[in-house]
């Protein structure tokens, strides 16, 4: 029997997308195939559906972790000797699912509470290393090299921070490492707007301090050292031919305007 942590409610918003990880796993046609999120979730007897997540919301919890690991992966593929940080990872599996050489070295950081959870409920794995610290900590980057490039994904995590947050922590971030890559999922006032409106993420509403960032641009003001890569959205990706027929329909129109695709879910992706 795993005695869990107990999690601020804050560190609780880490169940959201675990469930959604695992309604996938679930599903007829999958698009991460997370079995490790399933298993966690099938062992600790944790009710996935009660969030009551449509099609929609799962598939992008997914999707939009599926885009990262492939950011991931191409980055490692160019630099093995890379640093790959997951800010915010509660339990994702990012490391198993895109399963970096060994001369990789990986960082998973949450608050301490998530971190702890981590530890007991994931496997371990060589390289690979869970710090348990609040990223508005100035200190918890001192444990982590600062001679590699570095990789740095933030999934589900940038609505969480205030603006003034969000840019001191890129500021520590860009100045720690020579370069690097970094992805996260768009937070638009929209996405804001609609956390607070929809049953399934109304339990984590009241955590997000972002004002939203409207477009990829946005963001570059906040830290002009970040330069756009790529602004995918996820409704003009392969994978939405296995979406439910009701997501891939309003994907289909939606996916022509980039106004109405960033009602949806975007992955934002740039280098320093």
């Amino acid at each position: 029997m795993i005695t869990l942590p107990e999690l601020t409610p804050l560190e609780n918003t880490l169940w959201l997308t675990l469930a959604g990880k695992a309604l996938d796993y679930q599903a007829e046609h999958p698009i991460l195939r997370d079995k490790t999120a399933y298993d966690v979730v099938t062992k600790l007897g944790y009710d996935a559906g009660q969030f009551k997540l449509s099609a929609s919301p799962v598939v992008g919890i997914a999707h939009r972790s599926l885009v990262m690991d492939d950011i991931v992966r191409r980055f490692v593929a160019r630099h093995p000797g890379a640093v790959g940080l997951d800010l915010g990872a509660g339990l994702d599996t990012r490391v198993h699912r895109v399963d970096p050489p060994a001369t990789v070295e990986w960082y998973d950081v949450d608050l301490p509470g998530a971190a702890t959870a981590r530890r007991l409920l994931l496997p371990e794995r060589p390289h690979a290393h869970t710090i348990g610290a609040d990223l508005n900590d100035a200190h918890w980057l001192d444990e982590i090299p600062a001679d590699r490039p570095a990789v740095i994904v933030a999934d589900g995590l940038i609505g969480f921070l205030s603006k003034e947050e969000l840019a001191t922590l890129l500021d520590r971030l860009i100045s720690h490492f020579p370069s690097g890559e970094i992805c996260f999922n768009g937070y638009t006032r929209f996405h804001v707007w609609a956390a607070r409106k929809y049953a399934g993420t109304r339990s984590v509403a009241p955590y997000l301090r972002s004002p939203g960032f409207d477009t990829p641009q946005d963001i570059e003001r906040l830290e002009p050292r970040m330069k756009l890569v790529r602004e995918i959205f996820l409704g003009r990706e392969p994978e939405v031919a296995r979406y439910p027929w009701t997501t891939r329909l309003a994907s289909f129109l939606t996916a022509w305007s980039t106004f109405l695709s960033r009602k949806g879910t975007a992955v934002q992706h740039y280098r320093f």
